[in-house]
């Protein structure tokens, strides 16, 4: 590589993990570019997909991607049912008796690995295990209700609140077990992200040395993958905005802060940062934003808009105290909701 060139994202690991709601596709449709890049990616890098949604089997969520034409198959795709299996190990003996409440993605996997299911507290689980379905129902939910009254462990695939569709925003598993919490007042023990069960079943999976993790979601995606000590993009083609970006706290800040999949073949530049009586600086290739108190605003938009964003959250994120609150100037503002247009 030239002195003076930058390596690419894809240069950072030597495994690529990608999320698939918001990064991959939304719904039934694929994200632009995202397929091409990802095919293109496993020409030189081991390549998994990790989910958080529990409703479906990793041959069905392999056989979506396949339609879109990704190169992919049943073991490349770690589900959190399957990252479920880790954390029941800890909780229950096995062979154990569950009362599982959601779809054939998660009953599937449950009987798979040998435990005995049950329809009803009244036959006096070992455990409550909760993962999304459309299905679920109110009478589902009272049962879980009833069976933990006795103290029994608790395991949520996932705690999403919010499920990304097509049509929008719709309630996810996070939403349906808040409302068994509400009754029960305790916490379930979580697989998916952001914590780490499922990122340790990938890490199983998928062996290497350096991982690079790719999500659409603050909160869960780059929380869950700096939690689990493995790097991460952040790409806009989910939930999180660049505002999101720059409000993140340092347990969610993403390595790399990418446009879409296409970003992951280009090179990545160095942030500098600056300071004198003044400005506080922050460059990016020929990218500049500077701060005076709480203002930032765009000194040179620079040749690549995505760099005014990179710039804008490392000066953020360098001196968060002073930009608890950061305001962002009028000519910034049109510059970064322009790059995402």
């Amino acid at each position: 590589m030239p002195k003076d060139a930058h390596p690419t994202p894809l240069d950072s690991a030597d495994v690529i993990l990608s999320d698939l709601d918001g990064v991959v596709y939304r719904g039934a449709a694929p994200i632009p570019h995202a397929i091409a890049a990802l095919n293109s990616a496993r020409k030189s890098k081991t390549v998994g997909f990790l989910t958080n949604n529990a409703s479906r089997l990793a041959a069905d969520v392999a056989e979506q991607l396949v339609s879109m034409g990704l190169r992919a198959d049943a073991d490349d795709v770690v589900t959190s049912p399957q990252a479920t299996l880790l954390l029941l190990s800890k909780v229950v003996e096995p062979g154990a008796s569950l009362l599982a409440i959601g779809g054939p993605g998660l009953t599937v996997v449950l009987e798979g690995a040998g435990y005995r299911l049950v329809r009803t507290a009244d036959e006096n689980p070992d455990a409550v295990v909760q993962g999304f379905s459309p299905r679920v129902s109110w009478a589902d939910l009272a049962e879980a209700t009833y069976a933990l009254a006795s103290g029994i462990p608790w395991v949520a695939t996932n705690l999403d609140a919010a499920l990304p569709l097509e049509r929008g925003l719709a309630p996810g598993n996070g939403a349906l077990v808040a409302a068994v919490r509400a009754v029960v007042n305790r916490e379930p023990l979580a697989a998916g992200k952001p914590e780490t069960a499922l990122f340790d079943a990938a890490r199983e999976r998928f062996l290497g040395s350096r991982w690079l993790f790719i999500g659409d979601r603050i909160d869960t995606d780059i929380r869950g993958a700096k939690r689990s000590g493995m790097s991460s993009a952040l790409v806009f083609t989910g939930i999180s905005r660049p505002q999101d970006a720059f409000a993140a706290p340092p347990d969610a800040r993403p390595d790399f802060i990418l446009r879409d999949l296409r970003d992951l073949t280009l090179p990545y530049p160095s942030t500098r940062l600056t300071r004198n009586d003044q400005f506080l600086t922050s460059t990016v290739a020929n990218s500049v934003v500077a701060a005076e108190g709480r203002r930032i605003r765009l000194v040179a938009p620079g040749d690549e808009p995505m760099n005014v964003i990179r710039a804008t959250a490392a000066l953020v994120w360098e001196h968060t105290v002073t930009f608890d609150s950061p305001r962002l100037d009028a000519e910034l503002r049109e510059v970064i909701a322009g790059t995402l247009d």
